[in-house]
């Protein structure tokens, strides 16, 4: 048989042929994948999900085990499914069933459906059903509530009632280390937190024990989690398995403003840069920086993992450079009331009037009993409180009308 060009040797197995390439062609630059009607241009060996993530927006599917930072990552969850309309230009026939789209590859003419297949919403409101059965659904008590993927999807995705009639499994509280609180009954087994433990610590001591419905997340004969990273297990949790002992049951996430801050980190390995959470000056938790993915960010090509001393022994501002707050989604509960400048709606009026100031025809304070007129509501510091209008109810009565206190007569 003759060699292919661009091949110069030819290994012979049984009755099979093996050729080695001495020379890689240079393959297409990129390939076109359609994603609920976009079309975008990627690199070869990119995965379904992380195409729709260069799209952004409703077209990425969720993803709860997989994680970009984490090698073996993805696969687990399966609430990233998708239907694939056509394989590939060459081959445009659909695949017959629905794909994990964190572990299946981009082709050149793929066409994807994600929202706009109805196989896709009803396998996922199925994958969701699945992931809620031995739930606690404690939201109300959890630490987690607010940042909580599950949450989210069980919202977007889950029913009011449930058809599960057995009794749902349940663990006991574990502490699995001195800042660590394990709570197994909301784990999804994601093994999110194993890959974290084998990939930027020196040593695991905890993994997946047992099989089937019995499966649950342990350390070693009690052995405890005790390493310099060991913090991290934290964030990369989806749900709220894995929480902060040292902000359990302190503050809501929603009534704390996350800034930007970083130090000058004696260990190499941390990145030194971080989001603290404050509620006036007191920092109430220290966690890794996080994209719109809820994953940790990279810097310099390194993923930002920080250290315990940075996470949980330097809690004061004076240890930090703050930058200035953190980019959270509008549509995040994280955002609420999280204003980094007061921006002024564009006055309208004087341009209709054609540059004349329209006249005042009443003040409001005389009548509504509600605002301190002294008070400019919109020169307040962040929400008002009940201090600003401590006597917004006293009245004095004036020449001819019933004055609000704080007006001249």
């Amino acid at each position: 048989m003759p060699i292919r060009s661009g091949f110069q040797k030819q290994y012979k197995k049984s009755d099979s042929i093996y050729y080695m390439a001495d020379e890689i062609k240079t393959a297409t630059a990129t390939f076109k994948v359609t994603i609920d009607n976009i079309t975008i241009d990627v690199a070869p060996g990119t995965s379904i999900l992380q195409a729709a993530r260069i799209i952004g927006g409703d077209v990425t599917p969720p993803a709860m085990c997989y994680y970009s930072k984490l090698q073996g990552s993805g696969g687990k969850c399966r609430t990233c499914l998708v239907e694939v309309a056509a394989g590939s230009t060459a081959d445009p026939r659909p695949m017959p069933k629905l794909v994990a789209s964190c572990r299946t590859n981009v082709m050149d003419g793929m066409i994807v459906k994600n929202i706009t297949s109805e196989k896709v919403t009803d396998a996922r409101n199925g994958v969701v059903e699945f992931l809620l059965i031995n739930h606690p659904l404690d939201c109300p008590i959890c630490d987690q509530a607010g940042e909580c993927h599950l949450q989210d999807l069980g919202y977007e995705h889950g029913k009011a009632g449930t058809r599960y009639e057995f009794a749902r499994r349940t663990f006991a509280k574990e502490d699995i280390g001195p800042y660590i609180q394990l709570h197994m009954t909301r784990c999804i087994l994601c093994y999110r937190c194993t890959f974290v433990a084998d990939q930027i610590t020196d040593s695991r001591v905890h993994g997946i024990v047992d099989r089937g419905d019995h499966a649950a997340i342990s350390t070693y004969i009690s052995k405890a989690i005790d390493n310099d990273f060991s913090g991290n297990m934290i964030d990369v949790c989806p749900v709220g398995a894995l929480t902060d002992k040292t902000f359990r049951f302190k503050n809501r996430v929603w009534f704390t403003k996350p800034v930007d801050a970083h130090r000058n980190c004696s260990n190499p390995k941390c990145c030194g840069k971080a989001t603290l959470w404050l509620r006036g000056n007191e920092v109430f938790r220290v966690t890794a920086r996080k994209d719109e993915w809820g994953e940790v960010q990279s810097y310099d090509g390194k993923t930002g993992w920080i250290c315990n001393t940075c996470r949980f022994d330097s809690k004061k501002t004076s240890d930090w450079t703050i930058e200035g707050l953190t980019q959270i989604s509008r549509h995040s509960v994280l955002g609420a009331n999280k204003y980094k400048t007061l921006e002024m709606p564009k006055e309208t009026l004087p341009a209709v009037l054609k540059g004349r100031s329209p006249k005042l025809m009443m003040n409001i304070h005389n009548v509504s009993e509600v605002n301190n007129p002294n008070i400019e509501l919109s020169a307040i510091n962040g929400p008002s409180h009940s201090e600003d209008f401590e006597r917004s109810a006293e009245h004095v009565k004036g020449a001819g009308e019933s004055t609000q206190w704080g007006m001249k007569k």
